[in-house]
């Protein structure tokens, strides 16, 4: 049976989708989907500043990433997946397969599809260990977009530490969430308590516009405010040593 969620009926889908994202948005997103395939590849190209280096920003249809924080994921997930090509890798959240990523395992504990497996990351039993572990936009979402009780804070806690215990010695648990979408998140990386081994922070300065920032430029940023959608992304690693 589907767990609780706050968007498995279509007038509980438009609630949820109100107060996340906003009134305009029941009406620019239609606009933004109905001309996206005219309006991105007219897009100038862009870049971000990541990591000492600059990536190509990804424009797609779905989900309109040409005008979201998907335009800066997107092309941080395909890099991981590109290093750990031809091993064991496990993807928390169907994010990348919407843009031609195959041939990885995926765990969604609410989306349905072939090859999808529908399971909680916490109880999450697969008899093998992984060499990367990558969740996309998909830990701020625990305990704060479904009907189950308890505070959302404590759950992301225990999904990371359930997404390290799949690492396989010398694997990386890496994952994207935007700031100021869920307080709780917000909280624990404010706090410095996540515990990951390594964080950076982008920040959006215009409708495509991204670049890293320190801690202190990100933390605080508001979630579709001053653009649609996330403002600051924080990008976090973890290693598995032993």
């Amino acid at each position: 049976m589907m767990s609780a969620h706050l968007y498995n009926s279509r007038l509980g889908k438009v609630s949820w989708f109100v107060r996340r994202f906003g009134l305009s948005e029941l009406f620019y997103l239609p606009l933004r989907k109905l001309f996206s395939s005219w309006m991105h590849p007219r897009l100038e190209p862009r870049t971000f500043r990541f990591r000492d280096r600059d990536w190509d920003c990804f424009y797609h249809d779905y989900n309109v990433t040409w005008c979201n924080e998907r335009c800066v994921e997107v092309p941080v997930g395909f890099e991981y997946l590109e290093h750990f090509s031809g091993k064991a890798i496990l993807e928390v959240g169907n994010v990348l397969s919407r843009y031609g990523s195959e041939g990885h395992t995926v765990l969604d504990k609410y989306e349905r599809g072939s090859g999808i497996v529908n399971d909680d990351i916490v109880g999450y039993r697969p008899g093998n260990l992984f060499d990367l572990v990558l969740s996309i936009s998909t830990l701020e979402h625990i305990g704060f977009d479904d009907d189950a009780p308890g505070g959302s804070g404590d759950k992301i806690v225990e999904a990371i530490g359930a997404c390290r215990a799949l690492l396989a010695t010398g694997g990386l648990f890496a994952f994207t969430v935007p700031l100021g979408y869920n307080p709780e998140l917000d909280q624990l990386i404010a706090d410095n308590a996540l515990g990951a081994d390594r964080e950076w922070f982008l920040k959006r300065s215009g409708p495509r516009d991204w670049r890293e920032v320190p801690r202190a430029k990100a933390v605080g940023s508001q979630y579709r405010r001053p653009y649609p959608y996330a403002n600051a992304l924080l990008i976090a690693e973890y290693d598995k040593t032993n």
